[in-house]
């Protein structure tokens, strides 16, 4: 009898483990990553037809994080190849997340419990990422890079504005061809050290934020607990990072982290995903003046589609949000930043990006400024700015 016990109870510690590493991930995902109107999306006959022809283009996405095949079309969460093929996406940021709370909050977050543990025991990431913030952006980075070498020329990596003209080129003949471009959503992986900024570009990455979801060594978070500004190490970075030609991203910047990088940048600045706060007003939104500084810097403001982006729970919430940006500082300014795969509810996924096409037609946006938010923006931008 003790023996079955014994036997029992070591089967269900072993069915234990395999959920842990099996079921866990998938469930969790399913819970953090949802979508309210699930595919397929219909859209006007006039956005399909502008839509076909666009290149567009979305700045954040965190599908990175999460323990999916990228080239395999998935059921959980809101981004892979297939479906962005099938949505019409060119170019995908694909944004590296390697510290957060363990339940973010948009106000104040002091460092505790760090989330993205978890998530690397759970996903069996190699050893060395689970203690090493700088080892999990390499590993995040690995995954995209493998899968644009499995393929077959299905996913391109962007690092060069010569690799962005060539794929611009053969996206002409191949419509359904996919590029992706590295970021890292916080400066965590350097490890305090600003020279780890050359290992990052190094493997690829060519946009980054200082900040996440805490204050930091390098500034001020908008959801820490005292929203400073950019430290000396801070600026130092952000010379660094322009010197390599990185985009400096102010997606969870605090307002004075915000206000001392546009001070001191010499190069366009871009906001990834964000929402205003003429149309959802909290702390992570930007006000007209932060709109008007960005721009006047150059740079992109990307408007996510989440509700705390935009206050609403569709395409049309989205397109309110472009217009108020395009009214203040110019349509050349406004683009896409989803937040896909990033522990929100979404309103579509990557199939459903026609809808925002759709919606911008009936905010009364012309062709060719529906073409600019919808990724003519970016392209511009990162041609202008990628290293040669």
């Amino acid at each position: 009898m003790k023996r079955k016990l014994i036997a029992v109870l070591l089967l269900l510690a072993v069915l234990g483990v395999l959920a842990i590493f099996t079921v866990v991930p998938a469930l969790a995902e399913w819970l953090l990553n949802g979508t309210r109107v699930r595919g397929p999306y219909r859209a006007s006959e006039r956005a399909r037809a502008l839509h076909s022809k666009l290149l567009v283009a979305d700045m954040h996405a965190d599908t990175l994080l999460w323990g999916r095949d990228l080239l395999a079309r998935s059921e959980r969460g809101h981004v892979d190849v297939p479906r962005l093929a099938e949505g019409g996406v060119a170019l995908q940021f694909f944004t590296t997340v390697t510290h957060t709370p363990y339940a973010p909050k948009y106000d104040t977050n002091p460092e505790g419990l760090d989330g993205v543990t978890a998530i690397a025991l759970a996903e069996r990431w190699p050893l060395r990422s689970v203690r090493s913030i700088r080892e999990r952006a390499l590993y995040q980075a690995r995954k995209l890079h493998e899968a644009a070498s499995r393929s077959g020329g299905g996913l391109t990596i962007i690092k060069t504005a010569g690799d962005l003209a060539s794929f611009v080129e053969r996206r002409r003949a191949d419509p359904h061809a996919v590029a992706g471009l590295l970021g890292a959503e916080g400066a965590y992986p350097l490890e305090g050290d600003v020279g780890n900024v050359d290992v990052l570009f190094d493997a690829g990455f060519r946009m980054m934020a200082p900040t996440y979801f805490y204050d930091n060594e390098w500034g001020g978070s908008a959801h820490g607990v005292g929203k400073i500004g950019l430290t000396e190490k801070g600026r130092e970075l952000i010379r660094r990072m322009e010197a390599r030609g990185m985009l400096v991203d102010l997606a969870h910047a605090s307002a004075a982290t915000i206000d001392d990088v546009v001070a001191i940048a010499t190069r366009p600045v871009v906001v990834s995903h964000t929402g205003v706060k003429a149309t959802c007003d909290n702390n992570r939104n930007l006000s007209d003046e932060q709109l008007r500084k960005i721009a006047a810097k150059g740079g992109v403001i990307g408007i996510g589609y989440w509700d705390s982006a935009t206050c609403g729970r569709d395409a049309r919430a989205v397109a309110k949000a472009v217009r108020h940006a395009a009214n203040v500082v110019g349509v050349e300014h406004v683009a896409l930043g989803s937040d896909f795969d990033g522990a929100v509810n979404e309103p579509f996924d990557t199939t459903g990006v026609v809808l925002v096409t759709d919606a911008l037609l009936e905010e009364g946006f012309t062709d060719e400024e529906v073409a600019a938010v919808m990724g003519g923006n970016v392209f511009r931008l990162l041609s202008e700015t990628l290293p040669r």
